[in-house]
């Protein structure tokens, strides 16, 4: 962790137990409100503690990023079996020659690095611009790990949700059943037991295609490679195919697109006729209960960066925020108890919106991606430029599960 954000989360507790001592005075003293001078200081505290929030999360996203950026695959040392060594060392071969595939196209390759990068060729018929690239080659797994953690970086539902990985892109279908209305009785002696049947349900996932569409790089960048093109490449892809990605999980029609966990989510509490863009302390408390105690124990907080503005305004009937700022590096701010996570694909605040969301959204939300990530290397097309371009690919379908382990917050229509 970096000096300046320590420096930021010990400046950030430092103003909230300013004003909690602010608040413990009037308290202490049997006052229900605060004196005109108390008031100044504690709006003053509180500026500066939305201040300070909001650089911390900067930095934190900054610095999960970099990580990511910077992060290579733990490989297994000293394994005794010779296959796993057989097979840890082909993907060590396999990385080398995509790293030299990236920077130098098929013509750089060895022969054994050729075929090798062959073995792991996606056909795409209409993307063959020379002979050498008639396809797609697999992205390496570790490079592919990092796509995904650049996309759970930016979209937070993701990291979230059940993500299920599979080899292949084939409907995926798989059972369903809410039974939380059923319950057991007590049985009397020389009595039938009474039948109650499981009603079954079925989902499937598929697969869209997403693509970091055209990326173009010079050629005297590839071939000087001074600063490791392939990490930052991979980065790129990930942040462009995360932004379209966590629009679709937040609220995608389900027509050619994921169905987002906000878009036909029960409502667990409806604001009352004004609230086009404000929620109360009672209306999160009605959200948080509309949900079934069974699933509260694992349930968040979803909303967009602008919601949570909005929340962190609220006070309880003693003037006390709702809001409860993290005072220690890894723990996370609270709402009510529990935990807040910010996507800002989730609608913000205006009439009609879904902005906040309640819920184990592990439970009620799944994600299908297939494990092939794709990309494509543009030799030709760009050559009067003295430049190559690269296309990225990955397949990834969305929708909720478990309807009843998550609910949302709609703002009055008017």
């Amino acid at each position: 962790m970096s000096t300046l954000l320590t420096r930021a989360i010990e400046k950030r507790a430092n103003v909230w137990s300013q004003m909690q001592e602010i608040q413990a005075r009037a308290e202490t003293e049997g006052r229900s409100e605060l004196t005109a001078e108390e008031r100044e200081k504690w709006d003053a505290a509180e500026a500066d503690l939305t201040a300070t929030s909001q650089d911390i999360e900067r930095m934190e996203r900054s610095a999960r990023l970099d990580t990511v950026q910077r992060d290579q695959a733990v490989i297994a040392t000293g394994s005794e079996n010779a296959e796993d060594r057989g097979e840890i060392d082909q993907d060590a071969q396999y990385r080398a020659a995509f790293d030299v595939y990236v920077r130098h196209g098929m013509g750089g390759l060895s022969h054994e690095q050729r075929t090798l990068m062959m073995s792991n060729q996606a056909e795409v018929r209409a993307g063959a611009t020379s002979p050498g690239t008639a396809g797609g080659y697999f992205i390496p797994t570790e490079t592919l790990n990092r796509i995904t953690e650049v996309m759970k970086a930016y979209g937070g539902l993701l990291g979230a949700a059940n993500v299920i990985t599979t080899a292949s892109g084939n409907p995926l279908n798989w059972p369903t059943n809410d039974d939380t209305g059923n319950i057991g009785a007590i049985l009397a002696e020389n009595s039938q037991v009474t039948e109650q049947d499981v009603t079954l349900g079925q989902k499937t996932l598929g697969a869209y295609t997403y693509t970091s569409k055209l990326v173009r790089l010079s050629l005297q960048l590839l071939q000087d490679d001074v600063f490791g093109v392939e990490s930052w490449l991979t980065r790129k892809l990930g942040e462009r195919i995360g932004r379209a990605v966590a629009a679709h999980l937040a609220t995608g029609t389900g027509t050619a697109q994921p169905e987002g966990l906000f878009t036909n989510a029960t409502a667990g509490k409806t604001g009352q006729t004004g609230q086009t863009t404000s929620v109360t302390y009672d209306d999160l408390i009605d959200l948080q209960h509309s949900i079934d105690p069974a699933y509260r124990a694992s349930a968040q907080w979803a909303m967009s960066d602008s919601a949570l503005k909005v929340v962190r305004k609220l006070k309880d009937g003693q003037s006390r925020p709702l809001w409860e700022p993290s005072v220690q590096a890894g723990a996370p701010s609270l709402l009510l108890g529990q935990g807040v996570l910010i996507d800002n694909g989730i609608p913000a605040p205006a009439a009609n919106a879904k902005s906040i969301g309640y819920g184990d959204i592990n439970a009620g939300y799944v994600v299908r991606q297939v494990a092939g990530g794709q990309m494509m290397r543009l030799d030709e097309r760009y050559a009067d430029y003295l430049q190559v371009g690269f296309l990225g690919f990955l397949r990834l379908d969305a929708k909720p599960d478990d309807a009843s382990a998550f609910r949302v917050y709609a703002h009055s229509a008017t």
